[in-house]
């Protein structure tokens, strides 16, 4: 049974979706005016994995991720290197698509941009005015936070608070502090639409308040996104949405915590921004996404240099594993796992789907792939292996390919060389350097070794023959 942790109601709930065997999700997703950092993977890592287990557990997912294409930002970013606002969000937009491709994060089902949804956007403006939730000043038009009496119930914020933690525009025309802009009057220079309230564009929140109920209806499962959006976005969405609609939006809101740098809230204010583009400069996108994953989503993640170096250390000890299977069974083609696990097997999918149970507790997911480890090199230890161990063996692959996949890790356990024709002429090569031994030609068996390298397989000499694995 899922359990969730529910911002909403501030505790562990059974996941109920409202069909029986679909979960429609809304995380939020970027401006696109500047280069996507280490806080954009934590969030969407995290969702990608939160629809993987899903569909691991029989549900088709429909997972909406927006694109905030225009905004204050980018016209600034615009202004700065004399581009078109368009051009600056087309071209972060792809970058940006680029990183979560190489982190193995699944495309949404649809990646729904502000501007292709004005029209629908003005027509639930205009309902609000028309119920009075919302006001126009001259070109503007806000909404009135006094008239959605739940007003706070997701963040938890007195009124007070909310006035001090909003970001409110200064304008005195307003009725209440808190009130925030959902049509911005047009300035000169900016990109803008007609309306009938003047030429002019959304603010913030009113976007995924109407492209979430375009996807996924009025109400809808999984609403989601960093802990930083819950007030005031997420809080200004409900109140949006429940206005204009009477029913109740998100019934599930999940929260991804910050991510820090030595112990300091990583922000572009304090210079302390990781950008993707640097990280998989130095390590791969696997070992980036393995770093994320050994943290609870709900806690910070502090991030050094030396914690991405273990969590290296610690992937590579999974592949060390992996190499060591395939040598085994190095005449078995990888295939998924059976119909009926041994004791040892079933119990690593009992433990790791009660972790995921448990608000997606992916590093305990982890630790339970963890136990499999020592158990499976105590097998390849064996002398002498019967054909028992070959299956178990053959079941542990499988078992690995699989719950690594809910995790979007371990993608490597079944690379084919032979997909790249090289596969021949290394079995070739590493024949002629065993002769070379045999006959001890050092120097030749060193140039073929050194030639391997330079392909990017590894060698490892063992008393059972010479094992490769691809370098990583």
């Amino acid at each position: 049974m899922l359990r969730i942790y529910n911002t909403l109601s501030r505790r562990k709930e059974e996941f109920r979706p409202l069909a029986p065997k679909q979960v429609k999700i809304y995380v939020c997703g970027i401006t696109p005016y500047d280069s996507c950092h280490l806080g954009h993977a934590r969030c969407y890592v995290f969702f990608d994995v939160v629809r993987r287990y899903l569909e691991y557990k029989g549900y088709k997912v429909v997972y909406i991720q927006n694109i905030t294409d225009i905004d204050d930002k980018i016209i600034n970013r615009a202004k700065e290197m004399g581009e078109d606002p368009s051009s600056i969000a087309s071209r972060y937009t792809t970058e940006y698509l680029m990183y979560m491709d190489l982190l193995n994060i699944k495309r949404a089902s649809f990646y729904p941009k502000v501007t292709e949804h004005i029209e629908k956007i003005i027509k639930v403006i205009s309902e609000l005015i028309n119920k009075n939730y919302a006001y126009r000043i001259d070109g503007d038009v806000y909404f009135d936070v006094e008239r959605f009496s739940d007003y706070g119930k997701l963040s938890g914020r007195g009124k007070e608070a909310r006035i001090a933690g909003a970001r409110v525009e200064v304008d005195p025309r307003k009725r209440n502090p808190a009130d925030f802009a959902i049509w911005k009057e047009a300035k000169e220079g900016e990109p803008s639409w007609e309306s009938p309230w003047g030429r002019g564009r959304p603010g913030w929140h009113i976007e995924c308040s109407v492209i979430s109920m375009e996807y996924l209806g009025d109400s809808f499962d999984i609403h989601g996104g960093g802990v930083d959006l819950i007030f005031p976005h997420h809080e200004n969405e409900i109140a949006l949405s429940e206005s204009y609609t009477g029913e109740k939006f998100a019934r599930y809101w999940i929260h991804n915590g910050f991510v820090t740098i030595n112990q300091e809230k990583m922000s572009k204010s304090l210079g302390n921004v990781f950008l993707l583009k640097e990280l998989l400069d130095m390590y791969s996108p696997e070992i980036v996404r393995f770093f994320l994953l050994r943290t609870h989503y709900r806690s910070p993640i502090d991030f050094t240099l030396e914690k991405l170096e273990q969590a290296k250390v610690g992937l590579e000890r999974f592949y060390n594993v992996f190499d060591n299977i395939n040598w085994e069974l190095r005449e078995e083609r990888m295939e998924g796992s059976s119909e009926e696990f041994p004791p040892e097997i079933a119990q690593i999918y009992r433990r790791f789907e009660e972790a995921m149970d448990d608000d997606f507790n992916t590093a305990l997911a982890l630790a339970s792939l963890y136990e499999l480890v020592p158990w499976v090199n105590n097998i390849i230890s064996k002398k002498d292996k019967n054909f028992e161990d070959k299956e178990l063996l053959r079941a542990t692959k499988g078992a690995f390919y699989e719950l690594g996949s809910v995790l979007g890790l371990f993608g490597q356990i079944k690379i084919a060389l032979k997909e790249q024709g090289e596969q021949e002429e290394i079995n070739r090569l590493i024949k002629e350097r065993e002769e070379a031994r045999a006959c001890k030609d050092w120097t030749r068996s060193d140039i073929i070794r050194n030639e391997l390298k330079k392909r990017g397989v590894i060698l490892e000499d063992t008393p059972r023959g010479t094992k490769w694995r691809l370098q990583r």
